[in-house]
C-alpha cells in the first residue's frame, strides 16, 4: 500500500485482469496455474458470470455443443443437454471459480473507471471505483457482447408499457395474455420468441434482414451416458475433438464460398419443411450467401412463426406511437410490451475511451474506429496490455473458449518472457501490428464474411472486417502456442524484427516476411 498525494493507498499488484465472465475466470485460473498469484481480477457487477449473469431472457442457450463450450481444463461432466442453457453454464462458471479458489482474486462490485500507462514506472495505473491500482499487466475480458444495443426511435421513450432489452430482461413483467413486440432477428430473437409464444396473447416479430437458421440437435444427454463417458478413459476427449472437427467444417464453408452453397441448401431445406406458407417463408429467406452474418440454429423458431397468433413483419421499426408499433413499410401492431433483442456494440470495448497508452491517446482515439491488435492481443502503443477475445480473432463455427484458452497460452509465455528476461515492458512493434492486419484483411477478401453480400457486425463503420479471424481455427491455436518475441521491444536492447510466416510484407516494409503458411 503506498500513500499518493490524495492520502488515497495505491494497491500493488503484478496483474489486473478486467472481467470476471468466461474470459476472466479463464485468465485467472491460468495465472494461478502459472505461478502467478500476485493477481486481481475486477468485476463492476455483484457477481461473476458476464454474458451468461446478464443474459437471463427465456430460451437463452449456448449455440456451441457443451463439450466444446467448457474449459479444457475444466470439463463438466455433467451437460444436461447437447446445447447447454443460461442457468447450466453460469452454475459451471460459478463451480469452476470454487474449484479454483477464485474468490481469493475476484473483486465484484468495482468498476475500472479509467487507465493510464506510467512509461517511467512501467506499469498501469488504474482509477476504480474503490480506490487507485497500479499493475505491471493489464488483461481486459470484457468480451465483444457486452454493451447493448438499444432501440432508438421517435417516440419510443414516450411508451407507457414495459420496453427492456433481452440482455436485461424484466422478470417483473408477467407475458402472460399480453400482446408482444419483438424487434431484432439474431440469435436473442430465434430464442425468445419460441420460448414465450405459447402463453402471450399475440407477437409480433419485427425483422429487417433475414437470418440463415439450420435445424439444432438439442437433445438431453441421459445422465448414464454422461457417467458412461467419465469413466471410460479418453471418452470425453473424443467427444470434443469429434465436436471440434464437425465445428471446423462449418469454418471451411465461410472461408470458401463454393463450400457454404451445400450448408446453404441444407438451411433452406430445414426452411421449406417447416413452413408451408410461401409468402411466410419467402420472407424468411435471407437475400445473401449463408455464413455473411453469425448463422443461427434453431429446431422451433420457424415452428413458432407458423403460429396464428405470431406474426413476422419483414421491416426496420420506423417509430413508437402510444401503444403502437411503427414499421418502416408503414405496418402498425398493438402492443403491450416491448422487447430489444437488438444486440450489442460489438467491438466497442467499455474502456476504449479512458485507457491512455504510451503516447497519452486513447485506445478509442489509436484505432480510430477500425480495431486492430497484433493476433488480436497485443496493441501497439499501449504496453503490457493483453486483450482477449480481441479484434479479428472469431467466426461464426469455432468456440470462444477455444480461441480464448490458446490467447491464455501466449499471454502465458509472454509473461515468462518478461520474468525470463528481467525485462519490465513488452510493447508490440506497429510494423508487426501492421504486417498481421494486412495479412488478415487480405485473407478476409475471398471469404464469405466479406463477399457474402450483406451488412453485419463483423464491420465497423469504415468498411473493414475486425470481427472475423479468415483461418482456420486450428492455424490460430498453432500461431498462438509460440510466442514470438521478435515481434516486440522491451526495455532490453532490441533484436532485429523477424516476423512469424503468417505476416505479409506491406508495400515499402522491409521488415515484414513473406507469408508462405497456407489456411
Amino acid at each position: 500500500m503506498i500513500p499518493t498525494q490524495g492520502a488515497r493507498p495505491v494497491r500493488d499488484v503484478r496483474a489486473v485482469v478486467v472481467g470476471a465472465g468466461i474470459s476472466g475466470i479463464g485468465a485467472a485460473v491460468r495465472l494461478r496455474e502459472a505461478g502467478f498469484d500476485d493477481v486481481l481480477v475486477l468485476e463492476k457487477a455483484t457477481q461473476l458470470g458476464g454474458t451468461w449473469r446478464d443474459n437471463t431472457y427465456p430460451g437463452c442457450a449456448c449455440d456451441v455443443p457443451s463439450t466444446l463450450y467448457s474449459y479444457s481444463f475444466t470439463p463438466n461432466a455433467g451437460w444436461s443437454r447437447v446445447f447447454a442453457g443460461q442457468r447450466e453454464i453460469l452454475a459451471y462458471l460459478r463451480e469452476t471459480a470454487e474449484r479454483y479458489r477464485l474468490g481469493e482474486l475476484l473483486r465484484c462490485g468495482v468498476q475500472v473507471l479509467g487507465a493510464r500507462w506510467d512509461g517511467a514506472a512501467g506499469r498501469w495505473l488504474l482509477e476504480t471505483s474503490e480506490g487507485p491500482y497500479r499493475a505491471a499487466v493489464l488483461v481486459l475480458a470484457t468480451g465483444p457482447w457486452h454493451v447493448p444495443r438499444r432501440l432508438e426511435v421517435p417516440g419510443i421513450e414516450d411508451f407507457d408499457g414495459p420496453v427492456f432489452h433481452s440482455a436485461r430482461w424484466d422478470h417483473g413483467v408477467d407475458l402472460t395474455g399480453r400482446r408482444v413486440t419483438v424487434v431484432g432477428g439474431g440469435a436473442s430473437a430465434v430464442q425468445i420468441v419460441p420460448a414465450i409464444e405459447s402463453r402471450t396473447a399475440a407477437v409480433n416479430l419485427f425483422q429487417r434482414t433475414a437470418q440463415w437458421v439450420l435445424p439444432k440437435p438439442d437433445l438431453p444427454v441421459p445422465a448414464v451416458l454422461n457417467r458412461l463417458v467419465d469413466h471410460v478413459p479418453g471418452a470425453r476427449s473424443v467427444l470434443r475433438a469429434g465436436q471440434y472437427t464437425l465445428q471446423e467444417g462449418f469454418g471451411y464453408a465461410f472461408r470458401h464460398p463454393q463450400a457454404a452453397r451445400l450448408l446453404e441448401a441444407g438451411a433452406r431445406a430445414h426452411l421449406r419443411l417447416a413452413v408451408r406458407d410461401g409468402q411466410l417463408r419467402g420472407h424468411l429467406t435471407p437475400p445473401y450467401r449463408l455464413g455473411c452474418k453469425r448463422l443461427l440454429t434453431s429446431s422451433t423458431f420457424y415452428r413458432a412463426l407458423s403460429q396464428p397468433h405470431v406474426h413476422l413483419h419483414p421491416t426496420a421499426v420506423s417509430a413508437v406511437r402510444g401503444n403502437k408499433v411503427m414499421g418502416a413499410d408503414g405496418t402498425t401492431v398493438r402492443t403491450d410490451v416491448i422487447i430489444e433483442a437488438t444486440g450489442f456494440h460489438v467491438g466497442e470495448l467499455p474502456l476504449a475511451t479512458t485507457l491512455h497508452g504510451a503516447h497519452g491517446q486513447t485506445l478509442h482515439e489509436a484505432w480510430g474506429g477500425a480495431p486492430q491488435a497484433y493476433l488480436g492481443t497485443t496493441v501497439s502503443g499501449f504496453p503490457n496490455l493483453f486483450l482477449l477475445l480481441g479484434p479479428n480473432l472469431l467466426g461464426g463455427s469455432t468456440s470462444a473458449i477455444t480461441v480464448l484458452e490458446a490467447q491464455l497460452t501466449y499471454l502465458i509465455a509472454a509473461l515468462a518472457h518478461l520474468d525470463q528476461g528481467g525485462r519490465r515492458v513488452l510493447h508490440v512493434r506497429p510494423a508487426a501490428q501492421a504486417a498481421h492486419n494486412s495479412a488478415v484483411q487480405e485473407a478476409l477478401a475471398g471469404t464469405v464474411y466479406n463477399t457474402g453480400g450483406c451488412d453485419s457486425y463483423y464491420f465497423t463503420a469504415t468498411g473493414q472486417n475486425t470481427f472475423a479471424w479468415p483461418w482456420s481455427t486450428g492455424r490460430l491455436v498453432r500461431r498462438l502456442r509460440r510466442f514470438d518475441a521478435d515481434a516486440y521491444t522491451s526495455d532490453t536492447p532490441a533484436a532485429p524484427l523477424h516476423l512469424p510466416a503468417q505476416t505479409r510484407p506491406q508495400s515499402g516494409d522491409r521488415t515484414a516476411a513473406t507469408n508462405t503458411e497456407q489456411p
